[in-house]
């Protein structure tokens, strides 16, 4: 029997779940960061980890290892020598298949169909399929791209933090929590932002969002400016003729109570999520349950 394997490795953690030729689900894996941005050598760690961690729940032979199918999902797959890096790896599980963290993501919330998804997690891309053909907006790296998403509202919360402390912009509660986490020093928050990566911007989302939710006015200001961008994204995907548009991503069902009623109105729920998504990638055709 034939077993599938899919892959789901973004900026902030990797997942795994395996399932078998029924779609049942018989193993699963979770594992940390696993762009590309970390390296080769650390990718295949974190891979390995986690695919190893969904075989050893499902309890299979080395008979059955050898015939898993797997998909994978890479963030930044794109980059010079990951992808060619990751085919010459010995997974010790059967043939691989390589896709970026947006192709399963598409694939999985729109059925392996055509449409839109608009991830918005660390960052933020569109990727579109229609009539055979595949387009991707934005997706360009965090800071310059990445609009809407979690780092950049974190980079947001940042920068207004420091103003405040400055005395060069109002002080809200919401620059008093972000420097709270600093000691309310701007050398150790200097530091910080000297090695913050993505993913540790984007872990100051939810507490832009809270303080949003709670009215807090420059808390607010953030995420309408992000609540614009993910508008400007569904507007350019309708114009591009591409009638399902999907939001997905850790992000996004906070992000859709600031969106207007015409944007909302243009969006649909997804069929699946990455992994499965990824689990499509593999071979297999049908739901994981």
């Amino acid at each position: 029997m034939t077993h599938f394997l899919g892959i789901d490795a973004g900026g902030s953690h990797c997942r795994a779940r395996l399932v078998d030729a029924a779609g049942t689900v018989l193993g699963s894996g979770e594992g940390g960061p696993a762009n590309a941005a970390i390296g080769i050598d650390a990718l295949r760690v974190v891979l390995a980890d986690t695919m190893a961690q969904a075989v050893a729940h499902a309890g299979l032979t080395a008979k059955q290892r050898s015939d898993v199918r797997v998909g994978m999902g890479i963030a930044g797959i794109r980059r010079p020598g990951i992808r060619d890096g990751l085919a010459a790896t010995d997974f010790g599980l059967g043939p691989v298949a390589f896709a970026s963290d947006a192709e399963i993501a598409h694939l999985g919330a729109h059925g392996g169909g055509d449409g839109a998804i608009l991830i918005l997690g660390t960052g933020s891309v569109a990727l579109l399929r229609s009539g055979g053909e595949t387009a991707m907006i934005g997706g360009y790296g965090f800071p310059i791209s990445d609009e809407g998403s979690g780092a950049a509202l974190g980079l947001s919360a940042m920068r207004h933090a420091l103003r405040a402390l400055d005395g060069r912009t109002q002080r809200t509660a919401l620059s008093d929590a972000v420097l709270a986490r600093f000691g309310h020093d701007t050398a150790r928050a200097v530091a910080w932002m000297a090695q913050a990566s993505p993913r540790d911007y984007g872990a100051l989302a939810p507490l832009v969002m809270d303080h949003a939710d709670a009215d807090d006015p420059i808390a607010r200001s953030i995420v309408e400016d992000a609540a614009g961008h993910v508008e400007r994204f569904v507007d350019t995907i309708a114009l591009r003729g591409v009638a399902r548009c999907t939001l997905v991503g850790g992000l996004a069902p906070r992000m859709v109570p600031w969106l207007r009623m015409r944007t909302v109105a243009r969006l649909t729920p997804p069929i699946g999520d990455a992994l499965d998504g990824a689990i499509r990638l593999a071979g297999f055709v049908g739901a994981a349950r």
